[in-house]
């Protein structure tokens, strides 16, 4: 074996002081890494929770009716004899539209004419006899109480049969009134389905067709069927602004007149209907308008931030603040504008809420640190 250099003795502690000076240098700085503190977490923002009223709209498709719309048919069957109107006529309440005739309706009225003047005569001839016998049975003994009460009898039965011969007379001229036919109101004539010499009756007797339909054009009805979800926002004092196709730069503006007070149970939608004034005749019966109906709930409903909403797996909730923890509170989202949304839930005013949700902030943990940014305003 050979002996060891001096060299070699001499690096021997030179190393072995080294690697001491380098073990205390590494245990004092684990030592000064684990004196300092970690970073505090930044404080979250909240804010109070406060009723607005979100203001937005929606737009439903509505179609426009006559206010009044009538099928003209003719009473008794007849043949037409004149028209005195036509497609797109405009005429007044009570204005003639059309005659006919029926010569049997003349004949029948000659009849019954003949037959009342029968009657009266054979009512005035029971009269007569009931009255003499009746100034002579003032003379005890004269007339016996049966025949008077005989010729009353005979009276009121003739004055009856005299009724009924009155109202036949009455029943054909009337008839024959009806050979006339007149508008039932003002309006625009929108249909004639007959000429002169046709044949007319009442409906799938005379003809499956109408003579003339008849619409008012000067006021118009506004029907729009709105959903469920949207029924609360509307009453009878409601404004909306609608459009039309043949002219969709221009706002036309009505009123809610009347609602169904039911939801039609196909739709599950109401059916609204507003008045619309047309004097100018710009609107059409039959036309299509598309309908903005504002959404403003008057009492105001709970809205927050977009981001304070946290849409998880586990359904939609929000987080509130009740005694220094983190709550997760399930709820119902409504209507979404510029950036806020309403929500419906267990939720009273100034509750302090979570403005930034997201799942790192577990259900019921801590909430050490919190920095109130005030209500959201619009």
């Amino acid at each position: 074996m050979k002996p060891v250099s001096k060299s070699v003795l001499i690096l021997l502690p030179v190393i072995a002081f080294a690697l001491l000076l380098q073990a205390c240098g590494s245990t004092e700085a684990k030592s000064d890494d684990a004196n300092k503190e970690a970073p505090a977490a930044p404080a979250l923002e909240a804010f109070s929770l406060q009723k607005e009223q979100l203001s937005s709209a929606i737009k439903i498709p509505g179609e426009l009716q006559a206010f009044q719309r009538v099928d003209l048919y003719a009473k008794v069957s007849s043949f037409v004899k004149k028209l005195y109107v036509d497609v797109g006529s405009e005429v007044n309440a009570g204005q003639l539209l059309v005659t006919m005739e029926a010569p049997e309706l003349n004949s029948q009225l000659s009849g019954a004419g003949s037959r009342l003047k029968s009657q009266e005569a054979i009512y005035l001839s029971s009269k007569a006899t009931y009255d003499r016998l009746l100034e002579t049975s003032k003379t005890p003994g004269t007339v016996s109480q049966n025949d008077l009460d005989i010729a009353f009898a005979k009276q009121q039965s003739d004055l009856a049969q005299l009724d009924a011969a009155r109202a036949a007379y009455h029943e054909v001229g009337d008839n024959r009134n009806y050979l006339e036919i007149r508008a039932p109101f003002s309006g625009v004539i929108s249909r004639r389905n007959v000429s002169a010499g046709a044949y007319v009756g009442p409906a799938g007797a005379g003809s499956s067709l109408p003579i003339f339909t008849l619409q008012e054009q000067k006021k118009l009805r506004l029907i729009v069927s709105v959903p469920e979800a949207y029924v609360s926002y509307l009453n009878n004092n409601s404004e909306v602004g609608f459009t039309v196709k043949s002219m969709p730069s221009q706002v036309f503006r009505a009123k809610v007149s009347r609602l169904s007070g039911a939801l039609d149970e196909r739709l599950r939608a109401q059916n609204i209907e507003m008045d619309v004034v047309n004097n100018d005749k710009q609107l059409l019966p039959g036309m299509v308008a598309e309908v903005s109906i504002p959404l403003t709930n008057p009492e105001g409903t709970f809205v927050v931030p977009s981001k304070a909403v946290l849409n998880s797996t586990q359904g939609v909730f929000i987080i509130k603040v009740i005694n220094h923890k983190a709550i997760w509170v399930p709820v119902k989202t409504g209507r979404i504008v510029d950036g806020k949304v309403e929500v419906f839930g267990e939720l009273a005013l100034n509750d302090v809420l979570i403005k930034t949700a997201s799942e790192e902030i577990r259900d019921s943990s801590d909430v050490k640190q919190l920095t109130m940014v005030g209500t959201v305003k619009n």
